[in-house]
């Protein structure tokens, strides 16, 4: 869990190395973007797992709730009992598939709503709520998982009247929610989405006939929310667009959205050594860079162990005195190096931007996706937990906004 950092001396030496911020208002800026796309009655679920991607799961969810989100989701039971000890009332799914009996208990009990993803565990379910609800009218709201193409969780779509029927007989489940999830929404080649989402409405098809379907239906994560409105039905799940990013190129030119997300994230860091180096000079481990002339570093309290990937080492640029600079050196642990030797001015204590927007650069998770062969994903989730978190409520012109990110 991430600790959001009062006035104490401790925060104050944390911040004094390296950091990351969290720009609210561009948060909030984005949750009523991805609102607006959608047609009234459709609900908007904003994805807080994994801390909400590394930028803080409670601050991040209730800026979201006051923005428009009315519901949340998470991964695992304890990251949904966070928010219910933080005060957050609206709807929480577990998108995890839960088996042990303790976590099911305490599902029940944070009022938390399950996914269910095939009968063994629907039956678990039912068996260990007996002792938990006295009243055997007392059910359990749950969301049915169908596999449609994904090839992770859920039953076969296929099976989807079978199963909807298994948990409608079992006493303490009710299946408030049909869903399944989209493995290629965010490829150009629409093959394979439209094919899953056929099947989709294949299994509403069939669980109408039978009087089984669930009230709510849901499929979109983010890519096929900004791609296509048939995808909506009653709930839209975005993760990433949440965050300030776009799951592909291709879809920040989405037309449906009035206005571009902005990045949510940044980091940062301090400069705490300066040196000059001779030419032929190796740089950090292994010298996998050599000063090729006589040259001037700056070493920036920053590395690897603080969720930098050591696969940027010479390749990864910052900004400095809005300049962009190169890194230079293989980053290690707790540090890295920058050749800051057209700089004029450069001193101990001056801030350098890893991600993030300063007045004339923007540089963007993906960018450092793209160079170690990731997805943004895995950069926003990668921030440790030694970075504290400062929130801010600073919005970017619109025009700096539109300009560069």
């Amino acid at each position: 869990m991430l600790s959001w950092e009062t006035t104490s001396a401790l925060s104050t030496m944390r911040r004094a190395r390296a950091w990351v911020e969290i720009n609210l208002d561009a948060l909030a800026h984005n949750v009523k973007s991805l609102k607006a796309l959608l047609p009234e009655g459709t609900d908007l679920m904003s994805v807080v797992k994994a801390d909400a991607y590394g930028h803080g799961a409670v601050t991040v969810a209730k800026t979201a709730i006051s923005a428009g989100t009315t519901w949340l989701g998470v991964a695992t039971v304890p990251e949904g009992i966070e928010l219910r000890q933080a005060g957050i009332e609206v709807p929480i799914l577990v998108m995890g598939a839960v088996n042990d009996p303790e976590e099911i208990r305490a599902i029940a009990r944070w009022h938390l709503q399950p996914t269910i993803v095939n009968p063994k565990q629907a039956l678990v379910f039912s068996e260990t709520l007996k002792s938990q609800f006295a009243n055997q009218a007392t059910r359990l709201s749950v969301h049915i998982k169908l596999d449609t193409g994904m090839s992770r969780l859920g039953l076969s779509w296929q099976r989807a009247v079978e199963f909807a029927r298994l948990v409608q007989q079992l006493p303490h489940l009710e299946a408030v929610g049909l869903c399944s999830h989209l493995a290629t929404a965010d490829s150009l080649d629409q093959t394979v989405m439209r094919l899953q989402h056929d099947r989709f409405e294949q299994a509403i098809a069939s669980l109408e006939q039978v009087n089984l379907l669930p009230p709510r239906l849901h499929l979109a994560n983010s890519a096929a929310a900004l791609l296509d409105p048939t995808l909506h039905y009653d709930m839209v799940r975005v993760g990433l667009s949440t965050y300030g990013l776009y799951p592909a190129p291709h879809l920040k030119s989405c037309k449906l959205l009035r206005e571009k997300l902005r990045p949510v994230l940044e980091v940062k860091a301090r400069i705490t050594h300066i040196k000059e180096i001779d030419a032929n000079t190796g740089v950090s481990y292994s010298y996998k860079f050599v000063a090729p002339k006589p040259m001037k570093i700056a070493i920036v309290g920053i590395g690897y162990a603080d969720g930098v990937p050591r696969a940027l080492s010479n390749k990864l640029q910052v900004v400095l005195n809005e300049q962009r600079v190169s890194q230079i050196g293989a980053i290690t642990m707790d540090q890295l190096m920058l050749d800051v030797s057209a700089l004029q001015t450069v001193q101990e204590g001056d801030i350098v931007t890893l991600l993030g927007q300063t007045r004339h650069h923007c540089l963007h998770a993906d960018e450092w996706a793209e160079i170690v062969d990731t997805i943004s994903w895995e950069i926003l989730c990668g921030f440790k937990h030694r970075l504290p978190r400062i929130t801010l409520a600073k919005s970017p012109s619109a025009e700096i906004a539109s300009k560069f990110c």
